[in-house]
């Protein structure tokens, strides 16, 4: 609590707002979709102004990017993560727990079954969530890849396709029942080594034969 109170002092009053903001938009976005909440009930949990709201963010599909790339940033997963590609057992590791426990949040199952449900009718939203969640990951996986590749240790055929074969993969079988509404207790205990066991099996598979 203090470290977090301690980086709260150091924003300034404009980033503090725009914090403020991202989580409550965050919140009612999680417990009411995002077609049921509305400006004023954000502006409201988050102590702000309409006037503020907006100009911190023009309108609530650009709200709903930003708190989709701000939870991904939350678990580290940004282009900090990719910048060594010297060490990508060490790298792609950390990706995937980190990743890992986003696919399992209950943040993620919420955001993401709001998408599904309004699909329909709101086809919008299901692209803004696309565009600003698993493309800016699959994107970054991807282009760290091709630079691991250039190493010559590891050969990755299509990099897209290699990104979404370890992103689906570390989904697993909890993701499925959470999404399904099944009990997960009985995977808990064994979530990090089946983690673990899927990054090593993703990377024999793309190591070059006399690289071992």
């Amino acid at each position: 609590m203090a470290s977090t109170s301690l980086q709260s002092q150091n924003l300034t009053k404009r980033e503090q707002k725009h914090a403020s903001i991202l989580a409550a938009a965050n919140v009612l976005f999680c417990e009411q979709g995002f077609p049921h909440t509305s400006m004023d009930e954000i502006a409201k949990k988050a102590g702000v102004s309409k006037q503020t709201l907006y100009s911190h963010f023009g309108c609530k599909n650009t709200l709903f990017a930003a708190s989709i790339s701000a939870k991904a940033d939350s678990y580290q997963l940004n282009s900090d993560v990719f910048s060594d590609p010297d060490e990508p057992e060490k790298t792609l590791t950390y990706f995937a727990e980190q990743f890992g426990r986003l696919m399992v949040s209950e943040e993620a199952l919420a955001i993401y079954q709001t998408c599904v449900t309004h699909a329909d009718r709101h086809p919008e939203i299901a692209q803004v969530f696309f565009e600003n969640g698993p493309e800016c990951i699959l994107s970054l996986l991807s282009d760290y890849l091709k630079k691991v590749a250039e190493k010559g240790d590891y050969q990755f055929d299509v990099p897209r396709h290699c990104a979404v074969r370890l992103c689906l993969m570390l989904f697993g079988e909890m993701r499925l029942k959470l999404d399904l509404g099944i009990n997960v207790d009985d995977l808990v205990v064994s979530r990090d080594r089946y983690i673990q066991s899927s990054v090593d099996m993703f990377l024999r598979a793309y190591r070059i034969r006399g690289h071992e």
